[in-house]
């Protein structure tokens, strides 16, 4: 019996091609978009992330861990901060040369020259992008201003520093005052959302309690609650800061730039081996002229009024926002206690009409206690009297309606029951 030879085709399938998907920044965003591909894969933990510089320019990029600490010279344990298990805490932390900004859906990294942007294409976040993208460029005349000037292997700062520096904040407090804007008026939106839908909901749970309306109320407490816990927690931040001027004074990295920027420029000087008798000349020139250029607009480093004064501004327009949602639910209290009232009164109604028919059932009781005897067959002398039956009957009916009509004057008199 021959055999059959079988034959196999191993045919290799054609790989499929994925098409390039492109994440397109926002309107008016300069930077080309970022390109997903298979053949690039993402480094590992690499997040979306936009840059904007002091000039206004601004471009996304795909960052990984390591990439944002070298960059921004930050610890790694501030970017757990910036992660989502943080999606609804309020952190500010101060660093050497950058600030850690977590305010619920805003997480960025600035620094004294840009500002790092985490997830810039939530749908929260685009109001904060595009708030950066309008009031940046930072005053580009004022910039160049803080540019140093180069003469041969010597740095000297610009005379005009200080008068260029004397009406504005810095750049990281600019940043900072929009984040905290864009914030508050998000949460103050959210609390006049929940004010709109608070009342009439109250209102109908007031004039009809209700499953239904019971789980409106149940619902809209939950979510006050969350919404109070939010802004207790950016108020409690900003609160910690205005109570520490150490934490104040370190988020000022404009002054530390503008300071180390100084310092490597009078080390510059002294190295410098181009001047021998004019050295000590220039450097105290140069120190005259940087100290007062830093006395002039940022004081001594525990100078911190210009950012109290914006910290104490959100603060209270966040206490503000708080008592407006005290407010709310002082109102589902003064409702909850109405409808207990309610429940209350219609639960003593119910107590009454138990006590009345309780009375009702003791008198006819006692007339059919009486029947029962006289059912039994005992001979009696009544039973051979003619017409006495109905005579018995009504009297007997009449004393138990009196019985009841005493014991029920009896609980009025206790004020057992309602007038």
């Amino acid at each position: 019996m021959g055999k059959r030879s079988l034959s196999f085709s191993f045919r290799r399938s054609t790989p499929r091609r994925r098409h390039k998907h492109a994440a397109v920044p926002p309107p008016g965003v300069s930077g080309s978009p970022v390109a997903v591909s298979s053949s690039k894969k993402k480094t590992g933990g690499a997040r979306l992330w936009m840059r904007f510089d002091r000039s206004g320019r601004s471009e996304l990029m795909e960052l990984d861990k390591n990439t944002i600490i070298r960059q921004a010279s930050i610890p790694a344990r501030d970017l757990r901060i910036l992660g989502p298990i943080f999606s609804h805490s309020s952190t500010i932390l101060a660093r050497e040369k950058a600030m850690v900004v977590n305010l619920e859906f805003i997480k960025a990294i600035v620094t004294a020259e840009e500002v790092l942007l985490l997830d810039p294409l939530r749908q929260e976040v685009l109001p904060f992008v595009e708030q950066l993208r309008q009031q940046l460029p930072y005053k580009n005349e004022q910039e160049s201003e803080m540019q140093l000037v180069s003469t041969g292997r010597q740095w000297l700062p610009l005379a005009e520093v200080s008068e260029g520096l004397q009406s504005e904040l810095p750049f990281e407090f600019h940043v900072l005052e929009i984040a905290l804007e864009v914030v508050c008026t998000y949460l103050d939106s959210s609390v006049a959302d929940l004010e709109r839908g608070a009342y009439p909901v109250l209102d109908e749970l007031a004039r009809n309690v209700s499953t239904k309306n019971l789980e409106h109320v149940r619902s809209l407490k939950s979510n006050l609650t969350r919404l109070l816990a939010r802004v207790q927690k950016m108020r409690d931040e900003i609160e910690h800061l205005l109570d520490d001027n150490e934490d104040m004074a370190q988020l000022y990295l404009t002054r530390k730039w503008l300071q180390n920027q100084q310092i490597e420029a009078h080390l510059g000087a002294t190295n410098s081996n181009n001047v021998s008798n004019t050295a000590p000349i220039v450097r105290r020139i140069g120190s005259n002229r940087s100290g007062s250029l830093m006395t002039s607009k940022f004081g001594d480093d525990n100078d911190v009024e210009d950012l109290e004064m914006l910290l104490e501004a959100y603060f209270m327009q966040l206490d503000g926002i708080r008592n407006k949602i005290l407010s709310v639910r002082e109102y589902i209290d003064d409702t909850e206690d109405y409808v207990n009232i309610q429940l209350d009164n219609h639960r003593n109604e119910l107590i009454e009409l138990q006590l009345t028919l309780t009375i009702a059932s003791f008198s006819i009781a006692i007339e059919t206690l009486i029947a029962g005897v006289f059912g039994m067959n005992i001979h009696c002398s009544l039973y051979e009297k003619k017409g006495i039956f109905w005579t018995f009957v009504g009297s007997v009916s009449a004393a138990c309606v009196l019985l009841f009509l005493l014991v029920f004057a009896y609980a009025k008199w206790k004020k057992l029951l309602g007038s």
